[in-house]
């Protein structure tokens, strides 16, 4: 079978006309139009938190957040797609958010593995659309690999492979994992949520303050001793030993029968990854579309919720 491909085109918020909520200033935390409806799930032996929009019963639409990130912080995309009757599922990883930790570390695989476990509580009969973000985005390239039945139409967010490392690097990964076994990284703490809000922004200036205000909430829990403390299990920060590598996703990509829309924020530092991946999305992919998105970072489901509906209502629609 040819394999398609494109140019990527890029895609500035001028081009979309929605009814966009006005943030102000100093004005509080972001509400949302359509609140979670969240629930704990087992999946695998693990509590998961699961967060969901829309009618119980209607078409899902499953969304996989990024490293360090929760479910949750999809609201603004959700709300930029009000009229779409889908029921959204948004767990939050192993780990992240409101989900158990898991005492063993991680692992990769196992997300493919919750992956599985997730589909077959809430979409056990067919093949499902997916939009991921980052780590998420990288989740579901290899689970449509493994899986590709499973898998009808993907939205990659910044899901992009790592940049492999050489063979040489190999004694010194396993040394660096084995010293953080022995002494663990943490996550810094905050004095206050406004000192995590600002946090947020500084690394995502696009992002609006009462989005931030939001994100952070999302977050975080309060400390013990006072403060507040992210709720990612700093285990996540073990260097993982094992060499990434290149063919392995290639060889995955080529086994996926879902068309993939592609999407990078201009101004990410994922960006250089986009291009240099460009080639080997040709290649392997049945199907796929590239774009860039304007005035946009890393997180450009939160800089630019409205563009990233647009996108993700179109990309379904026309695939269909």
């Amino acid at each position: 079978m040819p394999h398609e491909s494109y140019a990527y085109h890029i895609v500035f918020p001028g081009a979309v006309r929605r009814k966009v909520r006005p943030y102000v200033k100093g004005a509080g935390s972001y509400e949302p139009v359509r609140p979670a409806q969240s629930r704990y799930v087992r999946l695998r032996g693990l509590r998961y938190r699961v967060h969901c929009w829309g009618e119980t019963g209607a078409e899902p639409l499953f969304m996989l957040h990024g490293w360090a990130d929760t479910g949750l912080t999809f609201q603004f995309l959700i709300d930029a797609m009000c009229g779409s009757k889908r029921h959204v599922i948004a767990p939050d990883w192993r780990g992240f958010g409101d989900t158990d930790r898991a005492s063993a570390g991680y692992w990769f695989p196992d997300y493919l593995a919750d992956l599985d476990a997730l589909l077959d509580v809430y979409a056990p009969g067919g093949p499902v659309d997916v939009v991921a973000h980052s780590m998420g985005g990288n989740i579901v390239t290899l689970y449509a690999g493994a899986r590709p039945q499973r898998l009808r139409r993907i939205v990659n967010l910044e899901g992009f492979g790592l940049a492999p490392p050489s063979a040489e690097q190999a004694p010194h990964r396993y040394r660096q994992w084995l010293d953080e076994l022995r002494d663990p990284p943490s996550f810094r703490g905050y004095d206050t949520l406004e000192a995590l809000v600002r946090q947020i922004m500084r690394q995502n200036p696009r992002t609006p303050l009462q989005r931030a205000q939001f994100v952070a909430e999302s977050w975080s829990r309060p400390a013990p001793g006072g403060g507040v403390a992210l709720k990612a299990d700093p285990n996540h920060k073990i260097i993982n030993p094992i060499l990434y590598r290149d063919e392995e996703l290639a060889a995955c990509m080529r086994e996926i029968l879902a068309p993939m829309l592609v999407a990078v924020g201009a101004d990410s530092p994922a960006r250089p990854r986009f291009e240099s991946e460009a080639a080997v999305r040709s290649r392997c992919l049945r199907h796929h579309e590239d774009v860039v998105v304007g005035e946009a970072g890393h997180m450009l489901h939160h800089d630019q919720p409205e563009v990233i509906a647009a996108l993700v209502e179109g990309f379904l629609a026309a695939t269909d």
